[in-house]
């Protein structure tokens, strides 16, 4: 059984950090390609930032030079920091895991609110 359990998630206000995590368990972590995805209320899902298995690493413009996404195989657990925050950064943010093909999988969710 495929799981993808995100944390890190809460308030925090315009300029600050914080650090989600996401821990995958039932698939060999390693060869996966790892996302992070946000959701804002009625706007569609967004990818944030990936990173292969060989890690390559892919992010939205929106969030360059502000987020940072990093994975450790040996714990499966993929992170995503994030700097100077702002407020339309709020969304629930989504783990997903890609191995190629039309097979992927996605985590429940962890809310993000920047907010003063």
């Amino acid at each position: 059984q495929v799981q993808l359990v995100e944390s890190g998630g809460g308030l925090v206000q315009p300029g600050g950090s914080l650090r989600l995590s996401c821990a995958a368990s039932g698939i060999i972590f390693s060869i996966y390609t790892m996302g992070w995805y946000r959701q804002a209320p009625g706007k569609q899902r967004e990818l944030v930032a990936s990173i292969s298995s060989g890690g390559v690493l892919n992010y939205s413009d929106s969030v360059k030079g502000r987020f940072t996404i990093s994975r450790d195989n040996a714990k499966n657990t993929v992170y995503l920091q994030m700097n100077s925050l702002k407020v339309e950064d709020t969304a629930v943010y989504f783990c997903n895991a890609y191995p190629g093909g039309p097979l992927e999988y996605w985590g429940q969710g962890t809310q993000v609110t920047v907010s003063s």
